[in-house]
């Protein structure tokens, strides 16, 4: 019996129920083998045998909404049961909310909370809890009756989300599961025991991941057993990283190929369809200032479209995670999520410009993605005509279009004033520095900086009024030129920032050498690409390697390609960090005898 009186501080009888029902199967589960008869009833009981040798049951687990501080914790001492350790964060169960309802990842707080359960075999078990604090005004209650749309006390888009969320999570309990760990960290025993419960047990993989906060990855599978079992996922977990366990799972992540191989396909149909939305504006038509979430018919003459083809559009945009609903009286009202949110013309980092990119030029140019295989050659030039520079040179509105796009970008930047802004650095030079917007973000962290900006002539204008805004242009030199021809001399620190990418390899040992001609001894190099990784893992620099064959005519690289390269150009790559969207900050220095070394942030590594 939990013992918690009802009001405002305690957590909802929904929520209640769930921590009681774990506490109960981890009680009374017993062993392995008897753990897996409800959750792999295919399984024979030698099979069940064999299993139970490389398992130890680890706990059960389930996720709640907590509206205030120390509900969970009363409720969990209603159990009679104590919180073993503090809370830690959930890295996956975050990331599978996150894809599953769109919301951004700042409203999306899991952490984990662990509770010793003692069994009937007098051994120790153990809850997990995952939970996710909802504030009062975004999640129903105890009984949440009619759904009455968004809430007034978050952004709409938020608050709609979140609650169509904690619904859908109390009603299909999607991250209740039982977990086991895996007694040897084994690759091919994970994948032994991964096959026996996908192929014997006929289990469906449903995600996982890696958890770096426990160095721990975790895959998940959902049982076949009848629909209404209680606990009908089950989750393996097994210390450190397992990069091509998680990889072999997600492959076949869904039971059905032919659906999957669909999806694959009509991949295009997802791109226009996010890129129509952002030139209709369809976001900005529903932000508050707008006047928020609206009926289809009231939306469409918002943005001047057919109502019918602007709900078909929406619909598909809901199932893709960029807009919440259809909910309201007519079951037609829609609010944007976190991911719809950054399609707004007026947020930071705003990647509506993006959306028009990959939905205008670089959409036909990929249509020439058979000629840039068999040929090599750079597709855009051979459908327009001209390189991609050139061509939006001469066409000011996908050039304005262009540098905006690259402002989606910048999230990429966050980590690097705080190496720039170092003693013995007073002038850093940014190469080929785009629209200003890293030279903006260094001078404005570090006011005794000076910067130089190099770029072509109508980009540098831009750059200029975007440092002006900025506040921090009087600090800056603009410099006209072209980086591959000469680069400034007398910084303490370069910048090539997303531009050894746009090059083959002949074009980047150019521009290297051109920077170390430049380079007084003691400056410093930094390079900020993403990086391929050596062993075929996911990296969004797998994807854009293909993009840059087709429209730029450059390439993404290892680690090593990048060490060969600045080698050659004379510099030693010291040291690599990870930045934002897969991407990674390289610091060369000249080749010389020995360098003084200085603190970086606490995430570099060695290289």
């Amino acid at each position: 019996m939990i013992r918690q009186h009802a009001g405002p501080t305690a957590l909802a009888e929904a929520d209640l129920a769930a921590l009681g029902s774990a506490a109960e199967l981890v009680r009374t589960s017993g062993t392995v083998s008897r753990m897996l008869r409800t959750l792999a009833p295919a399984l024979g009981g030698a099979e069940r045998e064999s299993l139970g040798a490389w398992l130890v049951p680890a706990h059960a687990a389930v996720l709640v909404f907590p509206t205030a501080p120390g509900q969970l914790e009363q409720a969990l001492a209603g159990l009679g049961l104590a919180v073993s350790g503090p809370p830690t964060p959930s890295t996956v169960v975050r990331d599978r909310l996150r894809a599953r309802y769109g919301i951004r990842p700042d409203a999306l707080e899991v952490s984990i909370v662990r509770a010793g359960v003692r069994t009937e075999d007098g051994e120790l078990g153990e809850i997990e809890v995952f939970s996710l604090p909802v504030p009062a005004d975004a999640g129903p209650g105890p009984d949440p009756g009619p759904d009455p749309g968004p809430p007034g006390g978050l952004a709409a888009g938020t608050g709609a989300c979140l609650h169509h969320l904690v619904r859908r999570e109390r009603a299909e309990r999607n991250e209740a599961h039982v977990a086991f760990r895996v007694t040897a960290a084994d690759e091919v025993v994970f994948a032994g025991l991964r096959f026996l419960l996908v192929e014997r047990a006929g289990m469906r993989p449903d995600g996982g991941g890696y958890n770096p906060h426990e160095d721990v990855t975790v895959l998940y599978f959902r049982s076949a057993a009848p629909a209404g079992t209680p606990y009908a996922r089950l989750e393996l977990l097994m210390p450190g990283r397992r990069t091509s366990a998680l990889a072999a799972h997600r492959l076949v992540e869904r039971d059905e190929p032919g659906r999957t191989l669909l999806e694959l396909m009509t991949g295009a149909w997802r791109t226009q369809a996010v890129a129509v939305a952002a030139e209709l504006g369809v976001f900005d038509a529903l932000s508050a200032d707008a006047g928020g979430p609206a009926p289809v018919a009231d939306l469409a003459a918002r943005v001047g479209a057919d109502p019918d083809g602007l709900d078909r559009l929406l619909r598909y945009l809901a199932t893709l995670g960029l807009l919440a609903g259809p909910y309201g009286p007519g079951a037609d009202t829609y609010a944007p999520t976190g991911l719809g949110e950054l399609l707004r013309a007026d947020v930071p980092h705003s990647m509506r410009p993006l959306a028009l990119m990959y939905g205008g030029p670089f959409y036909e140019s990929f249509g020439q993605l058979l000629y840039a295989v068999r040929t090599g050659g750079d597709a855009f030039a051979h459908h327009f005509g001209a390189h991609h520079f050139p061509y939006f040179a001469e066409h000011p509105p996908w050039d304005r279009a262009f540098d905006e796009s690259m402002q989606a970008s910048s999230l990429m930047f966050g980590p690097i004033p705080a190496v720039v802004d170092r003693p013995g650095v007073d002038v850093v030079v940014d190469v080929a520095g785009g629209n200003g917007e890293l030279m903006k973000q260094i001078l404005s962290a570090a006011p005794r900086l000076r910067g130089v900006l190099l770029e072509r002539e109508h980009v540098v204008a831009a750059a200029r009024g975007r440092l002006r805004e900025a506040g921090v242009a009087d600090r800056c030199t603009f410099r006209v030129g072209d980086f591959t021809e000469a680069v400034p001399a007398g910084g303490d620190v370069y910048v090539l920032s997303r531009v050894l990418h746009d090059w083959d390899d002949r074009g980047c040992a150019d521009i290297l050498r051109r920077c170390a001609e430049a380079m007084p001894e003691e400056a410093e190099l930094l390079v900020v690409e993403r990086l391929l990784p050596p062993d075929g893992g996911n990296s969004l620099a797998v994807a854009w390697n293909l993009h840059m064959l087709c429209n730029v005519g450059g390439r993404e690289r290892t680690l090593e390609h990048y060490r060969r390269l600045l080698a050659d150009a004379g510099f030693d790559l010291v040291e690599t960090a990870p930045l934002p969207l897969d991407g990674s900050l390289l610091r060369a220095r000249r080749k010389r005898a020995a360098a003084p070394a200085f603190p970086v942030p606490s995430r570099t590594e060695p290289v």
